[in-house]
């Protein structure tokens, strides 16, 4: 029989003395577009994959307006339109997402008005699986989504 494991699980931090903010915001982070070598995810082998940064998710969230909500979807279909590719990676546009969305929550917490913040509750739903691992709980999504009329109260 399996032993149970109890490790804990673990948080997602942004790193020795930088900031979620610092990492939207590195200069020495480049999108990459390649060509996949064997099937990834949703892709095949052979099509071409962007590799985002935290940057261009951020610029893109930016770009919903209010009261309207885009999916992770649809922001890798976008995305890889926008730069040449045919697909977006799943694994880091999901991280990447993460990464904007403590960046904003910690720029709230140092008095940035909201309305300056990226606002990534227009992508992360009351129902999505980054909702449930944001390190300020899920509350805050649901209370910006029916704010916006996103959620119907």
């Amino acid at each position: 029989m399996a032993k149970k494991s109890t490790a804990k699980k673990a948080t997602m931090k942004p790193g020795k003395g930088k900031t979620w903010t610092d990492k939207v915001n590195d200069p020495t982070k480049t999108y990459v577009v390649k060509k996949l070598e064997k099937d990834f995810a949703d892709m095949p082998a052979g099509a071409k994959m962007l590799i985002a940064t935290p940057k261009i998710i951020d610029d893109y969230v930016r770009q919903i307006p209010k009261g309207k909500s885009g999916s992770l979807a649809a922001m890798r279909k976008d995305l890889a339109v926008e730069y040449g590719a045919e697909y977006t990676c799943p694994v880091t546009s999901g991280i990447f997402l993460r990464i904007v969305s403590e960046a904003a929550h910690e720029q709230i917490e140092k008095g940035t008005p909201i309305s300056k913040v990226t606002p990534f509750w227009r992508v992360v739903d009351e129902k999505s699986p980054l909702n449930k691992k944001l390190s300020f709980g899920s509350g805050f999504v649901v209370q910006q989504r029916k704010r916006e009329g996103l959620i119907k109260s």
